[in-house]
C-alpha cells in the first residue's frame, strides 16, 4: 500500500536576502516518514498558487509547522504593534481556512507552535503578542545561544487533563517539552479544548471539539527528534494511524 500524503505547510524565507523560496525544517519531514509512516510533501503557502479545495481533495492529511511570522493581529480584530513581530500574511490567508476545511472534512490536520495559534485564531480565538511580557508568565523563548541541542531541550512541564485525549495518547497527565515561542492562547476560540497547560498557565495543548478526525495542535515542537522522545513518538503515531482511518 502507498503511504499516506500528507501537505506540509511552505514557509516565505529569502536566500541570501534577495531570492525568496518557500520551505521546511527537515525535522518535520523526517518526523512524518520515520513516524507517522507518511510521505511529506512541501506546498507553498501562497493563496495566489494555492486553492484550499485542491489542497483538501490532494493530500491524506496537513500539517501547520512552526515559523518564525507570526499570525497577523488583524485576523482576531486587533491593531498591530511591535510586539506583534514580522508577519506571513499569505500564509494567513491560505491556512486558516484551510484549518476549517480540514476540520469540516475529517481531514487529519496536526499544528505545531504557529500552527497551534493558527488553529485558534482560525476558529476566532485571540493571541498575546509576547507571553514573556505577561505578569506571572515565564519566557517560553528560544534561548538566543546554544546548539540546536540546547535551543530544542526539554524545559518544562505540560498538564494535561485527566481522561482528555492528549493524556490518552501520552499514557499520562504530565509530560515534559521543549519552548521556542513568544506568542500565545489569549481567548480560546470556538470549540477549541485546551487539554494542555505550562506551570505559568500558558495553553500548550489543544484539539477542536467534535472534529470527525485527528484536529490536534500543541505551541512545541515535537518534531524535534521525535522517533526518540517519548512525547514527540506517540503523538505523530497517532497522526500517522488517523491518516490511515
Amino acid at each position: 500500500m502507498p503511504r499516506p500524503l500528507v501537505g506540509v505547510i511552505g514557509n516565505a524565507e529569502l536566500i541570501d536576502d534577495s531570492y525568496p523560496v518557500q520551505m521546511s525544517g527537515l525535522n518535520n519531514l523526517e518526523a512524518l516518514a520515520e513516524v507517522s509512516g507518511a510521505m511529506p510533501m512541501i506546498f507553498p503557502a501562497l493563496p495566489q498558487v494555492n486553492d484550499v479545495d485542491d489542497i483538501c481533495a490532494t493530500f491524506d492529511g496537513i500539517l501547520l509547522t512552526g515559523a518564525r511570522p507570526n499570525v497577523h493581529p488583524s485576523e482576531y480584530n486587533e491593531a498591530e504593534t511591535p510586539a506583534h513581530g514580522k508577519f506571513d500574511r499569505n500564509r494567513d490567508a491560505l491556512a486558516l481556512p484551510l484549518i476549517r476545511a480540514c476540520v469540516a472534512r475529517g481531514i487529519p490536520i496536526l499544528g505545531i507552535c504557529r500552527g497551534f495559534q493558527e488553529f485558534n485564531v482560525a476558529f476566532g480565538g485571540s493571541l498575546y503578542p509576547e507571553i514573556r511580557d505577561l505578569p506571572g508568565r515565564m519566557n517560553h523563548r528560544m534561548p538566543p545561544e546554544g546548539t540546536l541541542e540546547e535551543k530544542f531541550a526539554l524545559r518544562h512541564n505540560v498538564s494535561l487533563i485527566e481522561d482528555g485525549e492528549f493524556a490518552k495518547i501520552f499514557g499520562t497527565n504530565v509530560v515534559r517539552t521543549n519552548s521556542l515561542h513568544g506568542q500565545g492562547i489569549k481567548q480560546a476560540g470556538e470549540g477549541v479544548i485546551i487539554e494542555g497547560t505550562a506551570p505559568d498557565g500558558t495553553p500548550e495543548a489543544i484539539r477542536i471539539a467534535d472534529a470527525p478526525s485527528f484536529a490536534m495542535a500543541v505551541q512545541w515542537h515535537p518534531e524535534w527528534r521525535a522517533g526518540f522522545d517519548s512525547v514527540s513518538r506517540p503523538l505523530f503515531e497517532t497522526f500517522g494511524a488517523a491518516l490511515r482511518g
